[in-house]
């Protein structure tokens, strides 16, 4: 369906509609600019080719993806690819295109684009070491969590305790029931997202994963998370969060700053993380995440539960991997995950 036979409900301009809109989510005008000049740019092209915005297919994406190759480099490509994705997410989540072409295109490229500037290479047993200086019962779960899950940031702090499922602790409380059968495991749904409500609390953080998805506990995970919940002070909220402040927001939920301050404080100490760095030399809450996924895949030599613990992967492979959990997901992870302590 061309711009010209959509109903007058819809956007004229859909670039300017979902500038507007990110504008109104809270986006800083820098981000605002970057937006538009990548998807004008994308415009431009399907113009010249006699084609609208919600015309585009996959290959027309992925053609476009493919000319920048070249001219700038593997991680702009990426981020290109990314603003399309969310533009085109957005869009068809609002009803005013049919759908998102990008979704596959993502999936398509995710092997041949390198989404991380090439980074400090730490060994295992470097890691372990670092751990084992980590000693603060809140500071040593959240980077355990970190590195055992490859979770984002902002998705640990979306965890309530009702997102842990685990066999053996002093402590009872009520799992959700994706948890049912899956005991010594966390849930981290794809649904959070900063500014809205969930589980009846207003989040400050959003769950970037594609689909919710369900990690494994291993045995050193579990034992942390146990010595955490020994101290946890009161939660604030509700909601139980699994991950609470215990400074001056004491009982707080924790914030992506919090925990980007908890792992700086003992990367710093570390000598793994300097003021003007950047992503390349310093250790922060992402760099886990790439460790995780690093390791385990050269591990497992199985990049499909890579992804779908990273939350990378689309419905169907979800689906998969959902219904072989146990069969397969467990059995994986607990055989190759790195130890820590």
């Amino acid at each position: 369906m061309s711009r010209a036979e959509r109903g007058t409900g819809d956007a004229d301009d859909p670039v300017a509609y979902f500038l507007d809109d990110i504008t109104f989510q809270g986006k800083s005008q820098r981000t605002r600019d970057a937006y538009e000049r990548v998807l004008r740019e994308f415009e431009a092209y399907l113009t010249e080719r006699g084609l609208d915005l919600d015309e585009a297919n996959h290959r027309d994406c992925m053609a476009w993806i493919h000319q920048l190759r070249g001219s700038v480099g593997e991680s702009t490509v990426a981020t290109y690819a990314s603003y399309l994705h969310r533009f085109y997410g957005y869009m068809t989540e609002v009803g005013t295109f049919e759908e998102n072409p990008m979704a596959l295109v993502l999936e398509e490229i995710d092997e041949s684009i390198n989404v991380d500037p090439e980074r400090r290479d730490i060994a295992i047993p470097a890691m372990r070491s670092f751990v084992g200086e980590v000693t603060h019962p809140l500071d040593r779960a959240v980077v355990v969590t970190l590195l055992k899950t490859g979770m984002r940031a902002g998705e640990l702090c979306n965890l309530d305790r009702r997102d842990l499922s685990l066999a053996e602790t002093p402590f009872e409380w009520a799992h959700r029931p994706q948890l049912d059968g899956k005991p010594d495991s966390v849930y981290v749904d794809e649904e959070p997202s900063a500014g809205h409500e969930y589980n009846g609390q207003r989040r400050t953080a959003s769950n970037k994963r594609k689909r919710a998805t369900t990690i494994p506990v291993d045995d050193e995970l579990a034992a942390v998370l146990v010595e955490w919940l020994a101290v946890r002070p009161d939660p604030r909220s509700d909601a139980d969060p699994l991950f609470v402040s215990t400074t001056d927001e004491w009982g707080k939920r924790l914030t992506p700053d919090m925990v980007h301050h908890i792992v700086e404080t003992h990367a710093r100490d570390q000598g793994w993380y300097r003021d003007g760095g950047g992503a390349e030399a310093n250790v922060t809450p992402h760099y886990f995440r790439h460790f995780f996924t690093t390791h385990l895949r050269d591990r497992t030599g199985d990049r499909g539960i890579v992804k779908y613990l990273r939350g990378d992967v689309a419905q169907d492979i979800i689906d998969t991997y959902t219904h072989d959990w146990g069969d397969r997901v467990r059995e994986v992870y607990s055989e190759h995950i790195y130890r820590l302590l």
